[in-house]
């Protein structure tokens, strides 16, 4: 048959022209085509030059330059244009097949438009990202023509009276209409850019985001074809690749999406709020507000979401509608073949192939706008974030300091709102489109299985509706169990901390066994709720997957029986699909109601807190000072201007942070007062005034010392002159240049989590000399030479850990570097040991800021410094007891100055004793270091090696290495479970999906088996609706199973997982403790306990349900149409590479929103804790900024993790698409059996659903799987050495009975890598004997009463006390049978007794007989609880003494007749130290006792000493022999010491 573009039918009149030219059909087709050919043959030319010169073009990030208005009107339009253009060739294709010879008049123009009009929109991009609008004309002038050309052909069709009830009629129509919007939006271009026919063109800029390259988002830029699909994200995705992603990759936010843009808008609609309330109790409601700023997005997520939710509806027509037409094909006669070029609109939708195109189309378009709903409300939530954080942190830096204090506003409660409650209502706007989403779509579901099924359909809604309730109780009963697990799990961590912290004490009494079965107690309590929590998610699953089946089942069984007629295949499987669409929604829901009630508590807390006290009224700052009237008059007046100006730019501009002042010279007329108080009344929020009648002036340039006992209100004065108090009544005055100048050092020292510089120089400019200067004013440099990176090591919470001597010097630092006038010290000597006091007053107070003539305010205790002071206030019981200089005190208080003196004297008395605490505090900080530096030695080595061999093929191994699944740890984390769990798992898993296939087979084979309308009595039948039961009810029970068993899977390998850790590192050596930081360890027991607990089974779970869901899918699709196969390999292919570049890619983004997270949290907490010092040093504005720039990198992080997630769901769901695309295709041309390609159809639909989930379950898998490697990593570690050579049976009951102690030739090393730390050691020690140690730090002191317990590598030699050598003995019973007092006294939680004695193995009168020896009694007996009475964590309610008697009488309870005591006396005072000496002396005479002393006057006393030096014995004998030795060590230590 020959191809001519009018047809040869014979007797045709195809070719003639008698009527007039255009009154010829052919040749009005014939001209349609000109405008099509026009334009292509003008672009081709221009889009091959302009490829070959796009490097030409300005450097921004062009292609996603949006210039031209009507941008978005434009591609929507085109892309309708095209799909009419499909219908216009699928309906001359459906008419050519009614002719006798092919026409290709009929569908040729149709094809060209087509490619015309995708040609159109490429070059339309092209131009556009050139910025090159001159070119548009040719589109111009294409829409021109074409509009007429078809106006033309609809003119001719109405001429001819067909009407709209024809198909070509419509299509024409359209066509008009569309060419003409396009020509109006190509026409409003030109009038806008006014590119010609103009004289001035408009010159354009492009938007700010897009000139600051560091803007990487580019969602609101880029074309809606690349918005749509996210094809901008496809560099970021695939380059993580190669090289990970880091923070530098993603850049910064767009300037619409920061959090101080949406604060502002937030804020904004909240004052709006406030100001409508005409009551001022009532809060402004933040709904409202909420609404206000973001309800835009919303509603336009939610317009997205209900054309998703209509367009979704298509598939299960689709289905039915070519399941129906395959049954009848066979029917219709094809005989009536018309001579009729134009066919009726109805008859296309009866083609099968027409209707799998439209199914195709339906299901991409529905994708994507699901897609972008998701997208809008996931931005509109992270903004909402932003707003609500900085609207938070805004009113922490307001929140009054009595708030804080007095306990209304805890810590906790602070960081709940910031990590919380933000996040709840975030969850809440990202759910809630679905809210009214979900109704709609459950509406119109059951409306349309009604219209397939009639009543039955009812009853199978009816099911799902009466169960929803069932799943919300579910829902609410999981959260509430989540609670309670959150509970015990804070408990165990808080039990698991206390060991690690005192984990040397433990392994030294061999308590660690008795302290592990308290942990295992509470783990246990956490197990038990965690099998709730698992029973209850199990159920959930199980609700999950069995309410679709039963409905299934309640639909058709009551079809078969009630309904005369037959139910057809088509029918079935479009109800099939309308039911699996259903379930989503109703399963949803109850998450949705669940959240929707959190966010209401959410809202509810933060109005209350937005509501709270904040601080006190702005009219102090103001700079008055009144010298005498009228110079506070002119003061006054200065003084509210330049307080006014600095707040308005503060409230409303967050970003610009000034520096305080710097300081002026002096003027020549000296203000002699810095600042006074009149008549002052302060109180910290309840009536009652803290301090009162305070009348007192601080002279400017002068030292101004505050003094008076504890509690008297020394430390709220400063307070009160910073404004932090509530004034009841009176005055504070500011001479007019101090106030914004002020540096303060509270007396609870606050550090940044920053280095040591940054806490220094606290937002000023680095100035090397200063900086020096007070760095050695405050002698810190021995301190900084000890830390790994010297004053750029991280400190603070998330740092290093310092001492409080160590924390109180930096923030004493901090408060001189800064160069202001005024400096407020509260008790800087605190914590600090008498050489360092004094370095500290003379260095850095009297020269450092004398010299700089600032007026300083110091508030202490060391009464010797009064000398030094220039004025002095002396307080007492809230007010001033006397005021002026020394020698005014002298004369007019002469009582007072007598009792000074004589706690001058007694203080210097005890300050020959007191020995520095410096020194241990830099040892300890030392060992810490020394042995953390030997493991990362040990470290490095081994990833030297490791590199060396990475080194050849560096690249390809990492690519493959990032793109790995960790399979090993799978299988170990599935071992740990047990075998007999997995294989249930699995094989319960295959026979649910294998069942749930052959209920669809059944359904197939019954419902295309027999004719129409048979009556129900028939056995067949009857076989077949009992068989169809049988394979229900097999499945749902499959069901419970399959759910049980993953949940109870996970819940055993979170048991054993746990159990063997805790083991494991209960049991380490020391040695590990000291290498491996707590923190590190800590977090295994927590944030990856928590991951292996309650993470990895249902994402576990959801992974292999989805898996076999798809391969399901696709077995049965190739079952019924093998053809499917071939297509099938490209496919695999495209999906294999998709989920391989985003598993990499999340896992990157995931990393950088969880790191980015942290120091955002850490902000905050820093920020209320440091309020008053933040407020005094006037530096809100900088916390404000950073606060921002954190919200925004953690914002971004997540912003792009999220756009990751749209990239692949997109990219899966079009594959998904193009697999029921190909599958229908496939099942038409092959024309099987109409039941099977139903059912062929249905499954791939679900296809689309389950494919990215594979994908994100995959991903997430990979990342929580790494919490079980960190914890197999510690599971590695050897344990000591328990066993010992002797058997217990064999040492005696009551050895060691007399305490004789003999080293010989002891050598001992931490670690097999390290240096012995003793070298050939040799002694003898009598019973009962006292020896002394001494030597200085690091001669092997403590390393020696570490080998009497055998803590440490004994390599050679040997200890034998009573006659056994202790390597021998299992450990457990050398060292219960020894006893040692610690350096560091370590209490527990728990009770007086828990502490004594944990074994329980003591009465309560020898309990009381130890503390009675330990000078405790009393103090024990005037607690309520006596013995039982609680001590808390750490034993914080005993003061540093209390406790080291605590841990004497600990000693004692255990009758050992060997002590040893490290340098027990180190941190206690004079007089604990002086009942430790008696009772020793006393309590242990018969007993072996060992001092390690660091104080030699301790042990003068002694029967025998030993002098170590770099782990030797340099000295050894009596006391009063070595001293004798002039030159002899042990006589300069006594001369030292003296």
């Amino acid at each position: 048959m020959a191809l001519s573009f009018c047809g040869n039918d014979r007797g045709s009149i195809a070719y003639s022209v008698d009527n007039g030219v255009l009154d010829n059909g052919c040749f009005v087709d014939a001209l349609n085509l000109v405008p099509h050919v026009f334009l292509l043959f003008i672009t081709f030319p221009i889009l091959f030059i302009g490829w070959g010169s796009q490097s030409s073009k300005v450097q921004i990030h062009h292609n996603t330059w949006l210039h031209f208005p009507g941008h978005n009107l434009r591609w929507i339009l085109t892309f309708t244009l095209l799909f009419v253009h499909v219908c216009e060739i699928a309906e001359g294709i459906v008419s050519n097949t009614q002719m006798e010879s092919n026409h290709l008049h009929l569908f040729m123009p149709a094809l060209m438009g087509f490619i015309a009009a995708t040609t159109s929109v490429v070059y339309y991009h092209n131009i556009e990202t050139a910025n090159f609008p001159k070119l548009l004309l040719a589109l111009f002038i294409y829409w021109i023509l074409a509009f007429i050309t078809k106006m033309i052909k609809l003119w001719k069709f109405a001429e001819a009276s067909l009407g709209v009830q024809y198909l070509r009629f419509c299509i024409t129509a359209l066509l008009v209409v569309l060419y003409g919007l396009l020509m109006a939006v190509e026409i409003n271009v030109i009038r806008v850019r006014k590119y010609v026919f103009f004289a001035n063109p408009q010159r354009v800029k492009p938007p700010e985001d897009l000139q600051d390259l560091g803007v990487r988002f580019l969602q609101p830029f880029v074309n809606l074809l690349s918005k749509a699909t996210y094809w901008w994200m496809n560099p970021l995705i695939i380059g993580a690749h190669k090289r990970p992603i880091e923070l530098k990759k993603i850049g910064k936010l767009p300037i619409a999406m920061r959090a101080l843009t949406n604060y502002m808008r937030l804020k904004d609609s909240y004052e709006e709020q406030r100001q409508k309330t005409e009551d001022p109790d009532k809060s402004p409601s933040i709904w409202k507000s909420m609404y206000r700023a973001f309800g835009g997005p919303i509603l336009l997520s939610s317009t997205f979401r209900y054309m998703a939710d209509l367009l979704g509806f298509a598939g299960p027509l689709c289905i039915s509608g070519i399941v129906g037409h395959l049954d009848n094909s066979t029917e219709i006669d094809r005989t009536n073949k018309v001579k009729r070029i134009n066919i009726l609109s109805h008859f296309l939708l009866q083609n099968t192939s027409v209707l799998a195109v439209l199914l195709f189309l339906a299901l991409v378009l529905q994708r994507t706008f699901l897609q972008a709903s998701y997208y809008v409300t996931i931005e509109t939530g992270i903004n909402l974030r932003g707003a609500l954080l900085a609207m938070i942190y805004n009113k922490i830096l307001r929140l009054s300091t009595s708030n804080m204090s007095m306990g209304e506003m805890t810590l906790g409660q602070i960081n709940n709102l910031v990590a919380i409650e933000t996040n709840q209502l975030m969850w809440f706007l990202f759910l809630c489109p679905n809210l009214w989403a979900m109704p709609v779509q459950i509406i119109m579901g059951v409306i349309l299985l009604y219209y397939l099924l009639g009543n039955s359909a009812l009853i199978g809604a009816g099911v799902i509706l009466l169960l929803a309730p069932v799943q919300y109780l579910i829902a609410t009963k999981l959260a509430d169990t989540q609670k309670s697990t959150l509970d015990y799990s804070t408990d165990r961590l808080k039990k698991t901390t206390e060991i690690l912290k005192g984990i040397k004490l433990l392994k030294l009494y061999a308590w660690e066994n008795i302290f592990c079965d308290r942990v295992e107690e509470t783990r246990g309590k956490e197990l038990t709720s965690l099998k709730t929590f698992a029973l209850y998610t199990s159920m959930s699953i199980f609700m999950n997957a069995a309410i679709p089946i039963a409905a299934v089942l309640a639909t058709f069984v009551t079809h078969a029986y009630v309904e005369e007629v037959r139910l057809s295949p088509a029918k079935a499987f479009a109800s099939l699909a309308l039911f699996h669409i259903l379930v989503t929604p109703l399963f949803l829901l109850s998450t949705v109601v669940r959240f929707a009630v959190k966010a209401l508590v959410s809202v509810q807390k933060l109005s209350e807190f937005l509501q709270s006290d904040e601080i006190g009224d702005d009219s102090w700052r103001n700079a008055e000072m009144s010298m005498s009237l009228e110079v506070g008059k002119k003061y006054k007046y200065h003084g509210d201007v330049s307080t006014k100006a600095i707040n308005r730019k503060g409230r409303y501009r967050m970003d610009n942070y000034e520096q305080p002042m710097r300081r002026q010279l002096r003027p020549t007329e000296t203000e002699d007062v810095a600042v006074q108080v009149n008549d002052g009344f302060f109180t910290w929020g309840s009536n009652l005034s803290t301090l009162s009648d305070i009348n007192i002036r601080i002279p400017t340039g002068q030292l101004t010392m505050i003094v008076g006992q504890v509690g008297c209100g020394k430390s709220s004065l400063l307070l009160a002159m910073l404004g932090e108090m509530q004034t009841i009544s009176g005055k504070v005055y500011w001479s007019n240049k101090n106030r914004y100048s002020v540096a303060y050092a509270a007396q609870k020292s606050w550090l940044l989590n920053a280095t040591v510089e940054e806490n220094i120089t606290f937002g000023s400019h680095f100035n090397k000399q200063r900086y020096k200067a007070v760095i050695d004013a405050c002698s810190l440099q021995p301190d900084i030479d000890l830390l790994p990176f010297g004053d750029q090591t991280e400190i603070g919470e998330r740092g290093i850990n310092l001492s409080g001597g160590q924390r109180q010097r930096i923030c004493v630092a901090r408060a001189l570097y800064q160069n202001t006038n005024i400096v407020f010290l509260d008790d800087p000597f605190s914590a600090l040991d008498i050489d360092l006091s004094d370095h500290l007053m003379q260095e850095g107070i009297l020269k450092f800021l004398q010299d700089d003539k600032r007026t300083v305010v110091l508030v202490t205790h060391k009464l010797q410094y009064l000398i030094h002071a220039d004025w002095i206030i002396a307080m007492k019981d809230g007010s001033v007891l006397r005021e002026g200089t020394l020698k005014d005190i002298q004369t007019l208080d002469v009582e007072l100055y007598e009792h000074w003196k004589t706690l001058m004297n007694r203080q210097d008395q005890e300050l020959e004793k007191m020995e520095s605490q410096t020194t241990l505090e830099r040892k300890t900080l030392r060992r810490a270091f020394y042995s953390r530096e030997a493991k990362n030695q040990i470290d490095d080595e081994d990833e030297e090696e490791e590199v060396e061999e990475d080194d050849d093929d560096n690249m390809s191994t990492t690519t493959s290495r990032r793109s790995k699944i960790p399979w090993k740890m799978c299988c170990r984390y599935l071992s740990s479970g047990g075998f007999l769990m997995v294989f249930l798992m699995v094989s319960s898993k295959l026979a649910k999906h294998s069942v749930m296939v052959a209920i669809d087979y059944w359904l197939a084979a019954w419902t295309s088996s027999n004719p129409q309308n048979q009556s129900l009595n028939d056995d067949t039948q009857i076989a077949e609706v009992t068989m169809f039961i049988i394979l229900c009810g097999a499945a749902i029970a499959l069901c419970l199973i399959t759910s049980l068993t993953v949940e109870f899977l996970g819940v055993a390998a979170a048991t054993n997982l746990h159990h063997n850790l805790l083991n494991k590192i209960i049991h380490a050596p020391i040695r590990f403790f000291d290498v491996t930081p707590l923190g590190q360890i800590l977090n295994r027991f927590s944030a990856d306990t928590n991951i292996i607990d309650q993470h990895i089974p249902p994402t576990l779970e959801s992974l292999t349900r989805s898996t076999l869901l798809c391969l399901s899918a696709i077995g049965v699709i190739a079952f019924v149409t093998p053809a499917f196969l071939i297509a099938l390999v490209p496919l695999a292919v495209a999906f294999y590479f998709i989920q391989k570049y985003f598993r990499v890619a999340s896992k990157d983004l995931q990393d950088l929103d969880d790191s980015t997270q942290l120091p955002l949290l850490c902000h905050f907490s820093e920020t209320a804790e440091g309020l008053t010092t933040i407020r005094a040093f006037r530096h809100e504005a900088r916390f404000k900024q950073r606060m921002l720039e954190l919200t925004d990198t953690n914002n971004t992080a997540y912003l792009f993790l999220s756009a990751a997630n749209r990239w692949l769901e997109v990219r899966t769901d079009y594959l998904g698409a193009v697999i029921v695309l190909t599958a229908a295709v496939a099942a038409i041309w092959t024309s099987s059996q109409s039941g099977l390609v139903g059912l062929g159809l249905t499954y791939a639909l679900t296809v689309t659903n389950y494919l990215n989930w594979v994908v994100r379950n995959l991903a997430d898998l990979e990342v929580q799987m790494a919490a079980v490697k960190k914890v197999n990593s510690f599971l590695s570690t050897e344990s000591e050495n328990y066993e010992g050579s002797m058997d217990v049976s064999q040492v005696p009951e009551d050895w060691p009975q007399h305490g004789e102690i003999k080293i010989q030739d002891l050598c001992v090393r931490y670690d097999t890598m390290l240096k012995p730390v003793l070298k050939h050691v040799n002694a003898h020690i009598n019973p009962g004997q006292k020896v002394g140690i001494c030597g200085r730090t690091g001669s092997g002191k403590s390393s020696l009463s570490l080998a009497f317990f055998n803590m440490v590598d004994v390599f050679e030699g040997k200890i034998v006390i009573d006659g056994i050598d202790i390597c021998k003995l299992p450990l457990q019973t050398l060292r219960s049978r020894l006893s040692i007092i610690l350096q560091d006294p370590v209490l527990f939680s728990g009770s007086i007794r828990l502490n004594l004695d944990p074994e329980c193995t003591c009465t309560d009168d020898r309990l009381w007989e130890a503390l009675e020896i330990a000078q405790l009694k009393n103090m024990v007996k005037a607690h309520p609880g006596g013995l039982d009475a609680v001590v808390t964590e750490g034993g914080e309610n005993f003061s540093v003494g209390q406790r080291q008697l605590f841990c004497l009488a600990r000693a004692f309870v255990r009758k050992s007749s060997i002590l040893i005591m490290d340098e027990a006396t180190a941190s206690i005072d004079m007089a604990t130290e002086n009942i430790l000496q008696k009772v020793v002396m006393t309590a242990f005479a018969d007993r072996t006792v060992v001092t390690i002393a660091h104080r030699v006057h301790t042990i003068l006393t002694a029967d025998l000493v030993v002098v170590m030096k770099r782990g030797s014995i340099m000295e050894y004998g009596k006391p009063e022999i070595l001293m004798e030795q002039e030159d002899g060590l042990f006589a300069s230590f006594v001369k030292a010491d003296m």
